[in-house]
């Protein structure tokens, strides 16, 4: 009879376990902030879309190219302001101190003990293929329309190239913020003037 008993609470703890296991999974996997995953990445497809079939909607280049750069620059903001903080926690910015120096800040949502604050798996997942992808898919278009000589769109790929790509750069650093020390001076020298370049790009783009 006792060891019966010892028994049936040993099944009762590893169901419990289990079913607060599948509780665990089923929220990580849980899409939180619906809203902020689509517009993270309904700007940047919509940037690519209108790029690869502009010369089958309008003749007209300029059209293009404002539109493109609009979806560019309304991706940037977002990205940076939105749905980086709400999908994995992540932000970065620069701030001018007193003495008139700009820095640059990375930072990351710490997590707390109950583990309440942590991000979904689902939108982590979102989040990190588009802010990973699509800067990928603006270089190879680069490539394509300098081989391809088509001059006039190189102005409007670089500007996808280095609004994407600075976000992309800015997420990193805020992801491996811990170990910026690897790092060398000549980078992270590189890295803010890149950085303050694209946010004069984004501000003159949307104004």
């Amino acid at each position: 009879p006792l060891l019966q008993d010892s028994s049936d609470d040993i099944e009762d703890v590893s169901l419990f376990d289990a079913d607060d296991d599948v509780s665990r999974r089923s929220k990580k996997a849980k899409i939180r902030h619906p809203v902020a995953s689509f517009f993270h990445l309904f700007f940047r497809v919509s940037a690519i879309v209108v790029y690869l079939l502009c010369e089958l909607l309008t003749s007209s280049f300029i059209a293009c190219m404002v539109t493109i750069i609009l979806l560019l620059s309304c991706d940037f903001w977002a990205v940076k302001n939105v749905t980086g903080r709400l999908m994995v926690g992540l932000r970065w910015w620069n701030q001018v101190d007193d003495d008139g120096r700009s820095h640059w800040v990375f930072e990351a949502r710490k997590v707390s003990a109950q583990g309440g604050k942590t991000s979904s798996e689902a939108e982590s997942r979102i989040f990190w293929l588009g802010l990973i992808t699509c800067p990928m898919i603006w270089v190879i278009f680069a490539f394509s329309a300098l081989f391809s000589f088509k001059v006039k769109w190189l102005a409007v790929v670089v500007m996808g190239v280095v609004l994407q790509g600075a976000n992309l750069y800015g997420y990193i650093r805020c992801k491996v913020g811990s170990r910026k020390n690897l790092t060398s001076m000549a980078t992270n020298y590189l890295g803010k003037q890149f950085l303050r370049q694209v946010s004069c790009a984004g501000c003159g783009s949307a104004g």
